[in-house]
């Protein structure tokens, strides 16, 4: 199949800005435009358009919705009344895209049952990524989403432990892709380039770094 360009692809998605934004406007204050919520989603679909890789087998419609809805909600995050859960639930459909993209196929050597668990636990571990990243408080004062992170026992501090000491264990390689994504707000192409690594490559270190955190956190008593 013969690659489209980069406006190819923005003009086919250009339905899915409207309605990404169409039923995000619908539950938000009266006073946010519609239009607005489209100039966010358009950004959103052209770095989506920039870093897909025609070369895998995903539809680019599927991996340009968690781009463009993301994009809208980060630019309302910075209205005072915007739910902070609402700013987080988008960056973690972000993470758990990349994810769903890196894992692929199941191994040769792996049951299908090794790859859902392993697959799993990456995406677990997005989640908390996602929650840990930013632990400030909201725009309207409330406290951050991270208190409410359902850790299986362990209260915010200690999770935050096990995720730092995780840090400090990864090879600087994956160290630094990990802080670039989860803390600079960087894509996995602009945080695999700086360390020197394909885009597929940071992929899958990003999911393997996941499940090895979501594994820390299972065996904290």
């Amino acid at each position: 199949m013969e690659h489209q360009t980069t406006q190819e692809l923005m003009n086919g998605c250009q339905g899915l800005v409207r309605s990404i934004a169409w039923k995000i406007h619908q539950k938000v204050p009266r006073n946010v435009e519609l239009d607005d919520l489209i100039g966010y989603g358009q950004v959103g679909l052209a770095e989506a358009a920039r870093d897909f890789d025609q070369g895998r087998e995903t539809q680019f419609t599927t991996y340009a919705y968690y781009r463009i809805r993301g994009a809208i909600l980060d630019g309302l995050s910075t209205m005072s009344w915007f739910k902070r859960a609402d700013y987080y639930r988008g960056r973690y459909e972000h993470a758990a895209n990349n994810v769903l993209n890196a894992a692929g196929t199941n191994q040769e050597s792996e049951t299908e049952i090794e790859w859902f668990t392993r697959t799993t636990r990456s995406l677990c571990g997005a989640y908390v990524m996602t929650l840990l990243s930013d632990t400030c408080a909201d725009p309207a004062g409330n406290e951050s989403a991270v208190d409410a992170l359902p850790s299986a026992g362990l209260d915010r501090s200690e999770t935050q432990a096990v995720v730092q000491s995780l840090l400090a264990d990864l090879p600087n390689q994956e160290q630094s892709l990990m802080r670039r994504v989860y803390y600079d707000g960087w894509s996995i192409k602009q945080a695999g380039e700086e360390i020197g690594i394909s885009k597929a490559w940071a992929s899958r270190l990003h999911a393997r770094c996941l499940e090895r955190l979501a594994v820390r956190l299972v065996r904290v008593d």
